[in-house]
């Protein structure tokens, strides 16, 4: 007996027919009296698997049909049905969630009656803007009920990428910088170069600040901004060689470098977390960052500071998590917030 559509939900009112789609997979919610109400969503891929028939006023409904009728009155059901097939055609069972969030799926073997949901997804399209601030609600979200959650991304040959988020903060094994040694500079347009031996020891052979340069040291800007402000590093003009203040080295660094102030408070949050911190420009990121010494181990992270309330589109996040995943790094996107950075990591994920 075939389904009936009504409204955005299909009803099979057979008893054996519905036992029989709601024991096989979970389909829908079994109603008092024997019969099944489920959404059109579920009730679309039925039909396309051929295991179900749906009529409206005794028409009988292909999948495609169903498709546009949903399609008109719920914006983006082609994406959030794309993940709902995928999702299924991999063997989970998938019900669907309140908003935000689209999706609770159960691990293989489970069932909604006496399993706990091992994800909750959100269906997305790669031309949605990706918003930071909206991510972090739903990753608290879900963790406020210890669940995990999943970004499905639905590009535009309809294939599916998946994405695990979390929060992580990430620590390294360096300790705090000596302040007994004094060190002076000269900087040179937009880097700082230091040569005293006795420095050199200090900020290079102790903390892996700067980079050798035959027997000079070259350190960033941002290094330098670091080191001074802790009142390690003095500094003088190379062109004047005049004393230049720590206000003077900001309004230069600022000036070659216009988002400097929010890389600069992550690069202090990461030192303060013990990591060794490099510029990651090669990787496309704004930092690399080791949990130890770089001469004997990679980087584990590339960090990326954003601001608060930060967007982007989805083909950018995609780029940098593909980048960072070939180079078997893992990317942060550090979010600098008034009073503190909170770091997100995204991985590719296979479910």
């Amino acid at each position: 007996m075939p389904g009936e559509l009504k409204g955005r939900e299909v009803v099979v009112d057979d008893q054996s027919e519905s036992s029989q789609v709601y024991n096989k997979g979970y389909y829908g919610v079994p109603q008092s009296g024997g019969s099944l109400r489920m959404d059109i969503m579920e009730a679309t891929y039925l039909v396309e698997c051929g295991r179900l028939e749906v009529l409206s006023d005794g028409k009988l409904l292909s999948a495609g049909e169903l498709l546009r009728l949903a399609h008109k009155t719920s914006e983006g059901f082609e994406v959030r049905y794309l993940v709902y097939r995928e999702l299924r055609q991999r063997g989970y069972i998938v019900k669907l969630s309140s908003p935000p969030l689209d999706f609770r799926v159960f691990p293989r073997g489970g069932s909604p009656n006496k399993t706990p949901s091992k994800w909750w997804v959100a269906a997305i399209s790669e031309r949605s803007t990706f918003d930071l601030g909206d991510l972090l609600t739903n990753l608290d979200h879900t963790s406020d009920v210890r669940k995990k959650l999943l970004l499905a991304v639905v590009d535009e040959e309809s294939d599916v990428t998946y994405y695990d988020v979390r929060r992580i903060s990430p620590k390294g094994r360096l300790g705090a910088v000596d302040l007994s040694v004094p060190s002076e500079g000269l900087l040179m347009a937009d880097r700082v170069l230091v040569d005293d031996p006795d420095s050199l020891k200090a900020l290079h052979g102790g903390h892996y600040f700067g980079k050798m340069i035959g027997a000079t040291l070259q350190l960033s800007l941002i290094e330098a901004v670091f080191l001074t402000e802790l009142g390690v590093l003095k500094l003088r003009d190379a062109k004047t060689n005049r004393p230049l203040s720590l206000a003077t080295l900001k309004k230069r660094a600022r000036a070659v470098q216009p988002d400097f102030d929010l890389r600069l408070s992550a690069f202090k949050d990461l030192k303060g977390k013990g990591l060794i911190v490099k510029t990651g420009f090669k990787y496309g990121s704004h930092f690399r960052a080791y949990e130890g010494d770089p001469d004997k181990q990679h980087a584990r992270f590339l960090v990326h500071a954003v601001p608060e309330n930060y967007t982007t589109m989805w083909p950018e996040v995609s780029r940098a998590v593909r980048l960072a995943h070939g180079v078997k790094k893992e990317i942060l996107l550090g979010r600098v917030k008034k009073d503190a950075v909170e770091y997100v990591c995204l991985n590719r994920f296979r479910p």
